[in-house]
């Protein structure tokens, strides 16, 4: 009873600060976006573009000091990506720039690339859907304009705000480079602290009180050799400083080797991420927290857009409370708050008044951290939420008792590939080496005026159906004369390759202005899944039986599957990834054998997000292909033999498919 009473007066004496990071810099109406075009364009002069970019920098920081948040980070805000940012400021630039001396120039003719010079390559940013510039390593460090440094001076300058500045750390600028051999990644990480040492130094000399760098690759499987590395480089990254405090940020997964980094990484803060299904808690359960370093805990989620559950979010901040010891705990989102949409105000016109309740955008992510830490430090009364019972009202019985039907053992087409591909050669008589193309045609200007025109009222259906069909019949009539043996219909009627299906099916909710920054001025609106997922419909069937009525060709039918809806949506979190993908399975096998009772003899089934959904440690990605594949062979099991399936995929490694399940 008196432990009980020790730890009640210390959690309720507690003056437990907030933090945030990542906060999205698109702005609430895509700000960024326009500014960027507006500049490219030449609608706007150099130095315009650099005020209105300013002004949308501070802005942001505003938002976050108004909001409450403690210790505000600077330097997050970026004019494309922040890896571009820092290759940059490192000298890590390509020759075939060489000759550009303007930095703003430069810094755009590398991420879009020249006439003269290809634009360095973009990929994924770990297993989230923002795509990054990969530095291409080719030669000495060299330390530009110290930018984080920059960016602290501003914020301070213009709006009076201490902040903490923010940049992504050696070890996983280096780990997610290209251009060197892997033997050389600790000379070259070595060298490369040496910069970041020279960037905090000067941070110190002129009065910032923090820095934050961003380490996610800490979560990944990392080898002994490689945390040798990353601790050896930290005591280069930290070497001579004195009042400057650093902060090691870690999210996506849990902490890699998590004792002998967290105890001996000589940093004065550890960021842990506590929201994703990781292990930290439990490493900080078994091994404790080290009693000289802070915790910055992300208790707030940044990749999904579903409302904090404040009752269960506030006993875990009070667990970490009792078992961090004396540390003072910071409070955070578990993750960049860029993968979430600005604000939830622009939607509470249209969604359905039954979800709102249950959602939470970046600004809303603010607010839930100031509302935790009012709950911690002063006792505030917990929020009275109901969210298991809005969930329930979502419950399709009939979805759910199909899904469990399911006896994964037996997903599959019964009949052999090559019994498969004997009867689809007899029915298709394709040559050895048949030719298509993946599907999508250019949505030219005619095509999206006509679908902004339809939406508006200004032509009817009628009229809009058509011109697709025109447009249809333009690109068959190309195709054929260009000698494809596969046809494809264009999809001029999609305007998203996941939109366009969740749009028809049940259990996907859509927003208006949740625009989230996939990368540069690219953003896209990712459907919400909130419910039971199925088909009312039929999606596709009208515009490809017209499209094969017009050729004695094959015209395939064209689907998203079910893998690449689900890890291009915010999903729900109170059922399994798995148990949605098979939802959305049934959902497209309907419309798959729709389309093969409608005469279509080849039908696709795209699944370029297939790898994207990946768990970060390999020891889970087992279990997410077994039923990722099944996912798909589930949406074509019941065709004919004579039927073919194809599929498209990007971002991947096939040989990781292919060799556990063909």
């Amino acid at each position: 009873m008196l432990m009980a009473e020790f730890l009640l007066r210390k959690i309720m004496n507690s003056s437990i600060k907030t933090t945030c990071f990542g906060y999205p810099k698109i702005g609430e109406n895509r700000e960024l976006k326009k500014l960027l075009e507006h500049y490219w364009s030449g609608k706007i002069t150099k130095q315009t573009f650099l005020n209105e970019t300013d002004a949308l920098k501070f802005k942001l920081l505003q938002k976050q000091q108004h909001a409450g948040i403690d210790l505000i980070t600077s330097n997050d805000f970026t004019l494309y990506d922040f890896m571009l940012d820092l290759s940059v400021m490192f000298g890590v630039i390509p020759e075939r720039f060489a000759g550009i001396t303007d930095e703003l120039a430069l810094y755009f003719a590398m991420a879009r690339g020249t006439d003269s010079a290809a634009a360095c390559e973009m990929t994924k940013w770990f297993d989230t859907n923002y795509h990054y510039i990969v530095p291409e390593i080719n030669g000495k460090f060299t330390l530009g304009n110290n930018r984080p440094l920059r960016s602290y001076q501003e914020a301070k300058e213009t709006l009076g705000i201490e902040t903490t500045p923010q940049l992504v750390g050696p070890f996983t600028f280096l780990k997610l480079a290209k251009g060197y051999n892997p033997n050389q990644f600790h000379t070259l990480l070595l060298e490369l602290a040496q910069c970041y040492n020279h960037v905090l130094k000067e941070l110190e000399a002129n009065g910032v009180q923090a820095v934050q760098l961003d380490e996610p690759a800490f979560v990944l499987d990392l080898s002994d050799d490689e945390i040798t590395a990353l601790l050896d480089a930290y005591k280069i990254v930290t070497q001579g400083l004195s009042s400057l405090k650093t902060q090691v940020q870690t999210y996506y997964e849990s902490m890699t080797a998590y004792e002998k980094i967290v105890f001996n990484l000589p940093v004065d803060a550890i960021g842990l991420d506590f929201v994703s299904q990781n292990d930290n808690l439990t490493a900080i359960k078994t091994h404790g927290f080290p009693k000289n370093k802070q915790l910055i805990a992300g208790v707030i989620a940044g990749r999904d857009v579903w409302k904090t559950n404040y009752e269960t979010t506030t006993t875990l901040v009070k667990a970490l409370v009792n078992l961090t010891g004396d540390a003072h705990l910071v409070i955070a989102n578990a993750s960049p708050l860029f993968h979430l949409p600005v604000s939830l105000e622009p939607e509470k016109a249209h969604l359905n008044e039954n979800l709102l309740p249950l959602l939470s955008f970046a600004n809303e992510r603010l607010e839930e951290l100031t509302t935790l830490k009012g709950i911690i430090n002063n006792n505030t009364r917990i929020p009275v939420q109901h969210l298991a019972a809005i969930q329930a009202l979502f419950k399709n019985q009939t979805v759910q008792d199909n899904v469990a039907a399911i006896n994964e053992a037996d997903i599959g087409r019964i009949e052999t590939f090559a019994f498969r591909s004997k009867k689809q050669a007899a029915l298709l008589n394709l040559p050895l080496f048949p030719t298509t193309s993946i599907g999508s045609y250019p949505q030219t200007v005619a095509v999206r005026q006509a679908r902004a025109d339809f939406k508006k009222g200004v032509i009817s259906k009628e009229a809009y159906d058509i011109f697709l069909q025109q447009e249809i019949a333009k690109v068959i009539t190309l195709q054929e004369e260009i000698g494809l043996d596969v046809l494809v219909h264009g999809e001029f009627e999609r305007t998203d390759m996941v939109e366009h299906f969740g749009q028809r099916l049940e259990g996907f909710a859509f927003t208006k202005n949740g625009w989230v920054q996939s990368y540069g001025s690219r953003c896209v609106r990712p459907p919400i899944i909130y419910a039971d997922v199925s088909r009312p419909a039929q999606m596709t069937v009208d515009e490809i039986v017209y499209a094969q009525s017009l050729t004695k060709k094959p015209v395939k039918g064209m689907l998203t599957g079910p893998v690449t809806i689900l890890n291009w949506s915010f999903f729900r979190k109170d059922i399994s990834k798995k148990e949605i993908a098979f939802q959305i399975a049934l959902a497209l096998k309907e419309e798959v054998m729709d389309l093969e009772q409608a005469g279509i003899q080849i039908i696709q089934i795209d699944e370029a997000a297939f790898r994207e959904g990946m768990p970060l440690r390999k020891a889970k990605q087992a279990d997410y292909l077994d039923w990722a594949v099944n996912a798909f062979k589930l949406t074509n099991e019941d065709v004919n033999p004579e039927t073919q399936i194809h599929t498209h995929m990007c971002y991947s490694e096939f040989n990781e498919i292919l060799a556990r399940h063909c």
